[in-house]
């Protein structure tokens, strides 16, 4: 018996089209991939480096049905300026107070305490967030 070879011989008429459109998707399949990851990487840079305060809540307490003391830590450059704002909420969820705190200190670190006036009792306190306004 004989064998039967499907298809034409291995190298016998060249490269046929399927192969060289399935390289060119490689390639281009390829270059986008390095791209995208060149995009990624650099918008994740950015934004990290772009992040000139930073802050969180330490402690809080519920001083009275109409107060809250807020311990907070706002960590930045030496000299950045920003506004830092506090918010708190009732058990139900709906926010009993708010407070823009300004950050102008020159060292790289400030702990402060700040009173939040709230319209009820507090059930918590927490940074919506810290916004750079400047250098001194």
């Amino acid at each position: 018996m004989t064998a039967v070879r499907e298809g034409l011989p291995d190298g016998r008429y060249g490269r046929s089209a399927d192969q060289r459109a399935d390289r060119k998707l490689k390639v281009i399949g390829a270059v986008l991939g390095v791209a995208l990851l060149g995009v990624i990487g650099w918008s994740g840079i950015s934004y990290i480096s772009g992040q000139d305060l930073s802050g969180r809540v330490i402690a809080w307490d519920a001083v009275s049905d109409h107060a809250v003391k807020v311990h907070l830590e706002v960590v930045k450059d030496t000299g950045a300026k920003g506004v830092c704002t506090l918010r708190s909420q009732a058990q139900d969820g709906s926010e009993v107070g708010r407070k823009d705190i300004t950050v102008d200190q020159h060292s790289g670190q400030v702990d402060t305490e700040v009173t939040v006036r709230t319209t009820k009792r507090a059930a918590n306190a927490v940074l919506v967030g810290c916004t750079a306004s400047g250098t001194g």
